[in-house]
């Protein structure tokens, strides 16, 4: 009987894929070896976050960073990556701190993206018509606040390449959460009310269009190479992408 069961072995005894046998090999194992009860309740800790680390990694192609890893390996050492190697492997690593600190800055970085999404959603919940309908529209005042995104952000737009259908421009502003600027370009609609062209710092990449609700409202978001854009309002999704094809086209020109 092996008493040194390994780490992905430790992960199927967590994931009921052993059969008895196994499971009571490991069970003697425990009891005797206070160090390897320690290294399963690691495995097993809910307060990591691992489930959604590893579905959001597995959607993002961490996966295939580590199996290019793996693949520098001599055979036999080199097998497909799956959940029992992935948890495995991040046990071991976290001896030398070398991979655990990889995966949960990745986890990080794929929920701060999300986040300044949801951000921007909790406070455009609270705009009424009557929160910018008494704002000046003049293009001097328009170019003056471009001027501050434009130095926050590294971006060079001008009132027209901002222009939408029916929607008047109101204001451009620079928000801030944890040091990290956000451009709003808050727009009034006639039919649909307040709307928002928002823009912050991104590295991910080049990205297309996709949609979603938060607040009972539609979104829109893409990416370039340096940033990440979002159109919020109560608009039609439709309406939306038509309006961020259009967007997207401009000010990438």
């Amino acid at each position: 009987m092996n008493v040194n069961p390994t780490d992905e072995q430790l992960v199927a005894y967590l994931d009921n894929q052993l059969d008895s046998q196994e499971r009571q090999r490991i069970d003697a194992a425990v009891a005797e070896d206070p160090m390897l009860g320690l290294r399963l309740q690691w495995l097993n800790r809910s307060s990591l976050p691992f489930k959604s680390a590893y579905d959001e990694l597995e959607r993002q192609a961490p996966v295939d960073r580590l199996q290019a890893m793996l693949d520098t390996l001599p055979s036999p050492a080199r097998q497909p990556l799956n959940r029992r190697r992935f948890l495995a492997a991040a046990a071991g690593f976290l001896v030398t701190g070398v991979l655990a600190d990889r995966l949960f800055l990745a986890w990080q970085a794929s929920q701060q993206n999300d986040n300044w999404r949801q951000l921007v959603a909790d406070y455009m919940v609270l705009y009424i018509p009557q929160t910018l309908d008494h704002l000046p529209n003049d293009e001097a005042t328009q170019r003056t606040q471009l001027r501050t995104i434009e130095a926050s952000l590294d971006l060079n737009i001008a009132p027209a390449q901002l222009a939408l259908p029916r929607a008047e421009l109101k204001r451009a502003q620079i928000l801030e959460y944890d040091g990290v600027p956000i451009a709003q370009i808050t727009y009034l609609d006639p039919l649909h009310g307040p709307l928002a062209l928002c823009i912050t710092r991104s590295n991910s990449g080049s990205r297309p269009i996709a949609r979603e609700r938060r607040h009972g409202m539609n979104i829109v978001y893409w990416a370039d190479m340096q940033h990440a854009w979002m159109l919020i309002g109560r608009n039609s999704m439709t309406d939306l992408e038509g309006m961020a094809k259009s967007l997207r086209g401009r000010l990438s020109a």
